[in-house]
């Protein structure tokens, strides 16, 4: 199991949060100019790399806020924690 480090709260077990999945995903815009295949990709394509990796995290059992989290996919290593609308230490690589 994992230990997170909420921002708000503090080291909490992994099974009081929630991933709701790849962070820093851009929606298509303008509104009436996205084709089909555009809107498409933005709601069911993720990537899935194997490494670090971006995600969005929800403590649903704790402060109930949502945060990022940088995490290695292969180790489960916590790489960074940020709150939303912050980008972490550097760019994402994708």
């Amino acid at each position: 199991m994992l230990l997170i480090e909420c921002p708000y709260c503090g080291p909490r077990p992994e099974i009081e949060f929630r991933c709701g999945g790849e962070s820093h995903i851009e929606r298509p815009g303008p509104q009436g100019e996205v084709t089909d295949e555009a809107w498409s990709d933005y709601l069911f394509y993720r990537g899935n790399p194997k490494g670090e990796h971006r995600e969005r995290w929800f403590h649903a059992a704790g402060c109930r806020q949502w945060f990022n989290l940088k995490r290695d996919t292969v180790t489960h290593r916590i790489v960074e924690i940020y709150p939303m609308g912050e980008t972490g230490s550097a760019e994402p690589t994708w």
